[in-house]
C-alpha cells in the first residue's frame, strides 16, 4: 500500500494533521469508533482526557493490527470529544500513540455526549491495504 500525505500551499497549515492522504490499494479497512474501554468494558483514564485517549488509540491500533495494518496504513481519522476545545491534549496524545507517525487527514468533532457517561473520547479511522 502506498500512501502520499500532502498539505497543498494555497491551504493554512496543517500543523497535527495532512489536508490529503493519496493512497493506492486493494482493500479499504474501516475501524469502527474505539472508545477507551479494556476487555471488561470498563472505562480506561477515569476523567483524564489523555489517557482515555490513548486507551481508546490502543484499541484503535489492535483492530487495525487484526485487519493487517498499523498506522501508516491510515488515511482517515475522525475524533469525536466532549472536550473539542483540549485539543492540544488530544493531538499529543494522539501523536505519542502513533509513536510519530505521520497524520493523516482528520477531523475532531465536538459532540454533547458519546454512548456511555464518563466517555470523552471516540476514534475512528479508514486505512488501505494491499
Amino acid at each position: 500500500m502506498a500512501r502520499e500525505l500532502s498539505n497543498p500551499a494555497d491551504l493554512h497549515p496543517a500543523t497535527t494533521y495532512s489536508h490529503l492522504a493519496i493512497a493506492q490499494g486493494q482493500t479499504l479497512v474501516f475501524v469502527a469508533g474505539q472508545v477507551p474501554f479494556d476487555k471488561d468494558r470498563q472505562i480506561v483514564g477515569g476523567d483524564n482526557l489523555r489517557e482515555q485517549t490513548l486507551a481508546a488509540m490502543a484499541n484503535v491500533h489492535t483492530a487495525l493490527k487484526a485487519a493487517g495494518c498499523d498506522w501508516d496504513n491510515v488515511v482517515r481519522r475522525t475524533i469525536y470529544t466532549t472536550l473539542p476545545h483540549s485539543l492540544e491534549e488530544i493531538t499529543t496524545a494522539v501523536r505519542d500513540a502513533t509513536g510519530g507517525a505521520a497524520n493523516p487527514p482528520q477531523s475532531i468533532v465536538g459532540v454533547s455526549g458519546l454512548a456511555l457517561p464518563g466517555l470523552l473520547i471516540e476514534v475512528e479511522c479508514t486505512a488501505v491495504r494491499d
